[in-house]
C-alpha cells in the first residue's frame, strides 16, 4: 500500500531524505523512529503529497504521489506534527466541514463523526470550541479528522504528542483495532512508544534509512549483540555520527 523507492529530497544543499526505500503492506503498523531533524516529517510530507521528491518514486495504494496527487489524497489520512485546527469552530462543526471537503454525504458524515467520537472519546467536547479543548483532546480531534473518510493508509506524525500515559495506551489499542486492511506509518522520537505500538521499526538518521526490521527480530538481534533494543538503535544512530535525543 505504501511504496517508497530510492526517494531523495533536498532543500538547497541540505539532503533531508537520502535514497530511502521501503514498502508497507495492509495490516502493518510501522513505527518511524529517529532523532529530531532526521528526515521523518519530510518523508511523511512527501507521502502526503505536500512535497515532491527530488528523485525516486512514492506510491500509495498503487497511485503515484507525484502525478496522481489528488487521487492519493483520497486514500490517505494524514495527521501532521503541528495539528492544523480551526480553533474558533466547535469540534463537531469542524469534523463536519472536513467530511464535506472529503465529499461525504450528510448521512455518512453523521455516521463517521459518531464512530470517531465513540472510539476516540470525543463526546464531551463535540459541541465545545476547539480553542477551549485540552492538548490531548485537540490531538484526538486531529486524529478523528484523519480517519473521517475511512482511508486505507494512515500517515501519523508524532500522534501521541500531548496525550497522557493512559491516552497513549488507549491510542495503541485503538490503532491495533483499526489496522486490519490498513497500512499505518507513524513517526516518533520515543522508542518505548514505537516498540509497544508497532510491529515493525524503521530508523532514520541524517535522511538515510539505517534500520528496518520486525520489532521481535530486532530485539533478538540486540540480545545477540548483548544489548537491548534501545542500545541497538542508539548504536546505529551514533555510527552515523548522530546525536541521540530519543526519550
Amino acid at each position: 500500500m505504501i511504496q517508497v523507492e530510492h526517494v531523495t529530497r533536498r532543500f538547497g544543499e541540505l539532503v533531508a531524505v537520502d535514497d530511502v526505500t521501503f514498502s508497507i503492506g495492509p495490516g502493518e503498523i510501522v513505527g518511524f523512529l529517529g532523532p529530531n531533524g532526521a528526515g521523518k516529517s519530510t518523508l511523511l510530507r512527501m507521502l502526503a503529497t505536500y512535497l515532491e521528491p527530488c528523485a525516486g518514486t512514492l506510491r500509495i495504494a498503487g497511485l503515484d504521489a507525484r502525478t496522481q496527487a489528488l487521487a492519493v489524497r483520497e486514500k490517505i489520512g494524514y495527521l501532521p506534527e503541528h495539528n492544523p485546527l480551526f480553533e474558533a469552530m466547535r469540534s463537531r462543526r469542524f469534523l463536519d466541514f472536513l467530511g464535506r471537503v472529503r465529499g461525504l454525504t450528510r448521512e455518512e458524515r453523521a455516521r463517521r463523526i459518531g464512530w470517531c467520537s465513540e472510539r476516540l472519546g470525543l463526546a464531551a467536547v463535540l459541541d465545545r470550541p476547539i480553542r477551549e479543548c485540552s492538548k490531548g483532546y485537540r490531538q484526538r480531534i486531529g486524529l478523528a479528522g484523519a480517519l473521517l473518510h475511512d482511508p486505507p493508509v494512515l500517515l501519523l506524525d508524532e500522534p501521541t504528542h500531548g496525550l497522557d500515559p493512559l491516552q497513549v495506551v488507549a491510542f495503541r489499542e485503538f490503532l491495533h483495532e483499526i489496522a486490519q486492511g490498513r497500512a499505518v506509518l507513524f513517526s516518533s522520537h520515543i522508542l518505548a512508544e514505537v516498540a509497544t505500538i508497532s510491529s515493525r521499526l524503521l530508523v532514520v538518521q541524517r535522511g538515510s534509512l539505517i534500520l528496518d526490521g520486525q520489532v521481535p527480530e530486532l530485539a533478538a538481534r540486540a540480545k545477540q549483540e548483548h544489548t537491548d533494543l534501545e542500545g541497538l538503535v542508539v548504536h546505529a544512530i551514533r555510527e552515523r555520527g548522530g546525536r541521540v535525543e530519543l526519550a
